[in-house]
């Protein structure tokens, strides 16, 4: 026995242990391939590659974007094989985010998995997010959120986050449009609220909106900027009567100058109607946007 356990301990001091990712040979069959040599046995060869890239990820020190390619080629071989898997495909969108053409190889992805999994609303919202967050294709990210409004565990900020998205390239009132189709169809009461405040946020939005084409007459008559909202009302011949409720439902709110950003918002909401995006998150649009414009004119 103690010879057997020396001999086994000197023959394991001598395999090579790093991985295949690490000696830079790991290499991933076709999807076609891998189905045919799995001679029927699909889920457990689909689980292998899935435990590939996840050892891909798990071993990793550094930026994970790196691997994309393998990543994306291992997560295609696993769907390939048994496409009606579920956490790989939101895997994949979490890790190919190194470039656009990642995002794209994983938005296919998640397209495929909505084709399986079409009442999990998780498949739709990280779509949506990837062409809205990497791609800044506004209305493709609420075409994708929008099939997950009302499925079972989806979140009551995607009909109004759908409507934040579609007002910046369709205009306010399709926004509007969109929220007041949905609270008239909804039955869930809770919900039908949620879509209400959002529609109320709207509607404060095309005031403030009207506000604003009151204060460029206002700097054209006078030669100057307004100092404050009720600048307005005042003189003998006023730019306006009187100004519109801040809040629909409330009173004592209104209408001020942001001292950042300088545009006219109610005191109610302290912003305009818009997304609103962190600076961090911005500056790493403004870096895809600088890297995807790149990618376009070297194409061309």
């Amino acid at each position: 026995m103690l010879v057997t356990l020396a001999l086994t301990g000197a023959a394991h001091a001598h395999i090579d242990t790093t991985s295949r990712r690490q000696q830079g040979t790991l290499r991933v069959p076709r999807p076609e391939h891998a189905r045919l040599a799995s001679l029927g046995f699909d889920a457990a060869v689909a689980d292998y590659y899935w435990l590939r890239a996840l050892e891909l990820v798990g071993g990793e020190n550094g930026p994970v974007e790196a691997h994309g390619p393998i990543i994306a080629s291992l997560i295609e071989t696993v769907t390939g094989i048994d496409p009606w898997v579920d956490h790989p495909y939101r895997f994949a969108a979490l890790w190919l985010t190194r470039d656009s053409e990642m995002v794209r190889r994983g938005n296919k992805l998640l397209e495929r998995a909505i084709s399986h999994h079409p009442q999990d609303w998780r498949n739709h919202y990280h779509l949506g997010f990837n062409r809205f967050f990497y791609l800044q294709e506004d209305l493709a990210a609420a075409d994708a959120l929008e099939p997950a409004i009302g499925l079972k565990g989806a979140p009551k900020y995607l009909a109004p986050l759908v409507a934040r998205l579609r007002s910046k390239r369709a205009g306010i009132q399709v926004a509007g449009a969109f929220l007041e189709r949905i609270a008239n169809s909804t039955q869930d009461e809770y919900k039908r609220a949620e879509y209400l405040k959002a529609l109320d946020e709207i509607q404060i939005e095309e005031r403030a909106r009207f506000l604003d084409q009151a204060r460029e007459e206002y700097s054209r008559r006078k030669g100057r900027d307004i100092r404050q909202v009720s600048d307005l009302l005042e003189g003998p011949n006023p730019v306006l009567k009187e100004l519109p409720r801040a809040q629909l439902r409330l009173d004592g709110f209104e209408w001020l100058l942001d001292p950042e950003s300088g545009q006219i918002v109610s005191s109610f909401y302290g912003s305009r109607y818009e997304l609103h995006v962190t600076a961090t998150d911005r500056a790493r649009q403004e870096r895809w946007r600088s890297q995807r414009e790149s990618s376009e004119g070297a194409g061309s």
